[in-house]
C-alpha cells in the first residue's frame, strides 16, 4: 500500500512561503582549490526554497540529498549549482544556499619562514531564480592594528590590538577567499601568524608601528583595494578592534551591497 504524500497536499490558506528548508545542517565537505587539490572541512549549511501558496509543505529530505550529492567537490561555483539543483528538484520559483565553514591558509613566518596554519571563517551565499543567479562571499579575517593617535601622542610605543575585518563581496565571477584574505591583510597594520620566533616577533611589532591604522582607515583602504577587482557588483566591509586599553571595542562599517534575500 503506497504511503500518503502529506507535503504535496493542497493548502487552503493560500499563503506563499518565501523560504522553507533546513538550517544548522553540519556536513563534512571537500573544497576544490583553483589550482588543483582539495582540503577538507566541516560546513554548516542552510538550504531553502520558496513554496507556492497552494502547496502544504516542502520535501525536507531532498535538501540533504542534494548536499550529499555535491559535498565531495565544493567551491563557489558548486554552491550556485547546488541552489540551481534545489530549485529544479523542488520545482520552486527561488532557492538559496548558505555554506559556512572554517578556512585554513598555510603561512610562513616573515623572517624565519616557519610554517603554520591560520584559520579564517568563510561563508558562501547563493540565490537562484528564473531571472538571475547571485553569489556573495564573506570572509572574516583576523588582523593586527596599531592606533595612530596613541603613536602620535606617546613618547614611547603605541597601543595595538587584534581585530577582525569581515568582508562580503559580490562579483561577476566568484572571488576566491584567499584573494580577499590577502587584500584585507594588506590594509591592516600587520597580518597575523600562528608560528613566530623572536626575529619574526620583532618584524611584526615594528611593521605594525610603521603602519598605524584606525578602524576607519582599515575599512576605507579595503574598499580602495576592492575597487581594483574586475566585475565588482557590491561590497560590505565591517571592522572591529578588540581594544587593548579600553573596556569597549571600536567598529566601522561601509555597506554598498544589495542583500540576496
Amino acid at each position: 500500500m503506497p504511503l500518503s504524500d502529506t507535503q504535496s497536499e493542497r493548502d487552503p490558506r493560500n499563503v506563499a512561503i518565501t523560504r522553507v528548508g533546513v538550517s544548522g545542517l553540519r556536513y563534512p565537505v571537500s573544497i576544490d582549490r583553483p589550482g588543483g587539490g582539495q582540503f577538507h572541512s566541516v560546513a554548516e549549511a542552510t538550504l531553502t526554497a520558496s513554496l507556492p501558496p497552494e502547496q502544504r509543505g516542502t520535501h525536507m529530505s531532498r535538501f540533504v540529498e542534494e548536499l550529499h550529492f555535491g559535498h565531495r567537490s565544493l567551491g563557489p561555483g558548486a554552491v550556485v549549482d547546488l541552489a540551481k539543483k534545489l530549485r529544479s528538484r523542488l520545482k520552486a520559483a527561488e532557492a538559496s544556499v548558505e555554506i559556512r565553514l572554517p578556512w585554513f591558509v598555510e603561512k610562513q613566518a616573515p623572517v624565519t619562514g616557519g610554517s603554520g596554519l591560520v584559520d579564517y571563517d568563510v561563508t558562501w551565499r547563493a540565490s537562484v531564480s528564473a531571472r538571475a543567479s547571485r553569489l556573495q562571499t564573506t570572509v572574516r579575517v583576523p588582523v593586527g592594528t596599531l592606533c595612530p593617535c596613541s603613536k602620535a601622542i606617546s613618547d614611547r610605543g603605541a597601543h595595538n590590538q587584534r581585530g577582525y575585518a569581515t568582508v562580503t563581496v559580490e562579483t561577476a565571477k566568484p572571488l576566491w577567499p584567499d584573494a580577499i584574505i590577502s587584500l584585507v591583510e594588506g590594509a591592516a597594520s600587520c597580518e597575523l601568524y600562528s608560528v613566530l620566533k623572536r626575529p619574526d616577533e620583532k618584524y611584526v611589532t615594528e611593521r605594525a608601528y610603521d603602519r598605524p591604522v584606525f578602524v576607519e582607515d582599515l575599512v576605507r583602504d579595503i574598499v580602495v583595494a576592492l575597487r581594483k577587482v574586475k566585475g565588482l557588483r557590491g561590497h560590505r566591509i565591517e571592522a572591529e578592534n578588540l581594544e587593548s586599553i579600553h573596556s569597549h571595542n571600536a567598529c566601522a562599517l561601509i555597506d554598498a551591497l544589495t542583500p540576496l534575500y
